[in-house]
C-alpha cells in the first residue's frame, strides 16, 4: 500500500513538473511562429502600380444666377470611356512605433468627341441634338494622412487618423459655334481614417483602409468615401507585390467663381502594384 502511495506521489510530481514545462514550450513555439511581415515593421514603404477604373461621372455647371442646371453624364451622354487605366503611387513613413504618415496619388484624364443624342445645358449654354461636341474631364486626387495604431502587435494593427484628400477637377464642353465652357475647382476635403494590417505569414499580409468625409456648411455641401483593400506578397526582403481594390466616391455642391454647380462621381476597380520597403 505504501509502495502504491509512493508511486502515485512520484507520478503527481512528474506531472506537476512536466505540464508547466510543456506549456512553456508550446507558448515559446507559438511565439516563434507569429508572422513577421515587413508591412508591419519596415519604416519606409513606396508603392507604384496600375489602376483599372470603372467610372461614373455626373456634373452640373451653371452661372451664379443660372438656377439648378442640368445634370450631364460624361460617359453616357458625352461618350467618354467608362473603363480606363491609370497609375497609382503611394508612400508611408512609420516615424514612431505606433505613428505613421502616408500619401497616395492617382490621376485620370479623359477626352471624347460625340454627336449628341439629347440636348444638354452647360454653363447656361444649350447644345442641341445633333451637335458634335468635344468634352474633357480631368481629375486627380492626393491623399495625405497622419495615423495612430491604438492596437499593435508584431502581426496585427488597427488604427485611426486624420487626413485630407485634395481633389482637382476640370470639366469642359466645347463646340466651335456655341462656345467653349469650362469649370475648374480644387477641393481640399478633410477626412477621418480607419485602417488595419494583418500578417498571414512572413510573406503574405492583408491591409485595408477607409477614409470618410461629410460636411454641409454655408454654400458648400459634400461627402467623400475612399476605401482600399490589398493582398500583399513579399518574397524578397525589400521588394513585394500586391493585388487590391479601390473605391472612390465623391459628391460636392459648389459655389465657386470657377465652378457653380455640382459634381458626383465614382471610381471603382482593381489595382496591381509593386512595393519597396526598408
Amino acid at each position: 500500500m505504501a509502495e502504491k502511495k509512493r508511486l502515485w506521489s512520484a507520478l503527481a510530481l512528474v506531472l506537476t513538473i512536466s505540464v508547466p514545462i510543456a506549456t512553456a514550450r508550446a507558448e515559446t513555439a507559438a511565439e516563434v511562429f507569429i508572422p513577421n511581415h515587413p508591412a508591419l515593421t519596415d519604416r519606409f514603404s513606396v508603392t507604384a502600380g496600375l489602376l483599372y477604373l470603372d467610372s461614373s461621372t455626373n456634373a452640373v455647371l451653371t452661372t451664379a444666377s443660372g438656377g439648378t442646371g442640368v445634370i450631364v453624364n460624361f460617359e453616357d451622354t458625352l461618350g467618354m470611356e467608362d473603363r480606363s487605366y491609370t497609375g497609382l503611387f503611394g508612400f508611408t513613413w512609420r516615424f514612431a512605433e505606433r505613428w505613421r504618415l502616408e500619401t497616395e496619388y492617382f490621376r485620370l484624364n479623359r477626352d471624347a468627341i460625340k454627336t449628341l443624342a439629347t440636348e444638354i445645358k452647360w454653363n447656361d449654354v444649350s447644345y442641341p441634338i445633333g451637335t458634335t461636341v468635344e468634352s474633357t474631364f480631368n481629375f486627380y486626387d492626393v491623399r495625405v494622412g497622419a495615423s495612430y495604431s491604438f492596437y499593435k502587435t508584431r502581426d496585427k494593427e488597427l488604427g485611426v487618423g486624420l487626413g485630407m484628400h485634395v481633389a482637382g477637377i476640370t470639366a469642359r464642353i466645347a463646340e466651335p459655334n456655341l462656345g467653349d465652357e469650362q469649370g475648374k475647382v480644387l477641393a481640399p476635403l478633410p477626412t477621418l481614417n480607419l485602417y488595419g494590417n494583418f500578417a498571414l505569414t512572413d510573406e503574405w499580409a492583408l491591409r485595408f483602409r477607409v477614409d470618410y468625409f461629410s460636411l454641409t456648411y454655408d454654400e458648400f455641401g459634400g461627402s467623400l468615401t475612399s476605401t482600399g483593400l490589398d493582398l500583399l506578397y513579399q518574397p524578397f526582403r525589400h521588394v513585394g507585390f500586391g493585388l487590391g481594390l479601390r473605391n472612390y466616391s465623391l459628391e460636392v455642391d459648389l459655389s465657386d467663381p470657377d465652378w457653380h454647380g455640382r459634381v458626383n462621381m465614382q471610381f471603382t476597380g482593381p489595382t496591381l502594384f509593386v512595393t519597396g520597403s526598408f
